[in-house]
């Protein structure tokens, strides 16, 4: 069960369009990695790889478009990123709420299954749609990136938090069963992620904004930025965490230490 020097991956990174996704793909990029970005959005998808080569000239990345919260699109995904890796050695799963925190009065029970399932199904049917071939070689690495909310409840983050909460179990649960076939399955769990679209949704609403002005002012060490997130990613899909699997980091700048 050999881990592979990032150079040698293939990687591919669901959300890589932009914020910690793209930033991923650029430092994967950057150490010579082969990377594919998965995302809706085609134009998005063509403009997030142009940005990828100003940062790694040279550097081998596409595009395939896909919506991973249905399942059969995200298998058709694993066969076309695979087909042009030639093998996915490395997945990112970047997902997040389409709208800011909310108290639950606030949230029409219609709503309730489309808030959760938009967050938690992307991750949960990527990682099963490249568990096979990863088991059949023998080894990968997959990241998926939470949130603090599954760990800590705060007001306003029910259905977030139940939802990276899901995930969370998801993939270490997940991390147990593959560990055998040299699979790793980690986590990143941030809070805030300066610089950001998330950042950009929180900011923008009078509720949540008040809320996370709150939390940042607790992140002494600073608030994470989509480079700390992507430093990291990189680091758990290296041979120098070859060891370390079913473990959620939070990278939080000291907002909580839970």
């Amino acid at each position: 069960m050999r881990s592979k020097p990032i150079a040698e991956c293939g990687v591919v990174i669901l959300g890589g369009t932009a914020g910690v996704g793209l930033e991923t793909a650029m430092q994967f990029t950057m150490q010579g990695a082969r990377v594919v970005l998965l995302g809706r959005n085609a134009e998005r998808g063509a403009a997030a790889c142009d940005a990828v080569r100003e940062r790694a000239p040279g550097c081998d990345v596409g595009f395939v478009q896909a919506d991973a919260t249905r399942a059969q699109d995200a298998v058709a995904a694993e066969v076309s990123a695979r087909a042009r890796l030639g093998a996915i050695d490395v997945l990112v799963c970047t997902s997040g709420p389409s709208q800011p925190p909310r108290l639950l009065d606030g949230i029409p029970i219609d709503d309730l299954k489309i808030r959760v399932e938009e967050i938690m199904l992307l991750p949960m049917h990527m990682t099963y749609a490249v568990l096979p071939a990863m088991r059949r070689q023998r080894s990968g690495s997959i990241v998926n990136i939470a949130s603090d909310a599954a760990k800590v409840a705060t007001p306003g983050e029910t259905l977030i938090g139940a939802a990276m909460g899901a995930i969370v179990m998801f993939s270490r649960a997940a991390a147990l069963e593959v560990k055998r076939e040299g699979v790793r399955i980690n986590l990143l769990t941030p809070s805030l992620i300066a610089g950001t679209p998330g950042a950009a949704l929180i900011g923008a609403d009078p509720f949540s904004a008040k809320m996370f002005e709150r939390a940042a002012a607790m992140a002494h060490l600073g608030v994470a930025d989509a480079e700390d997130l992507a430093a990291m990613v990189l680091y758990l899909s290296s041979p120098s965490a070859r060891r370390i699997t079913g473990q959620a980091i939070s990278i939080n700048g000291g907002i909580s230490v839970a």
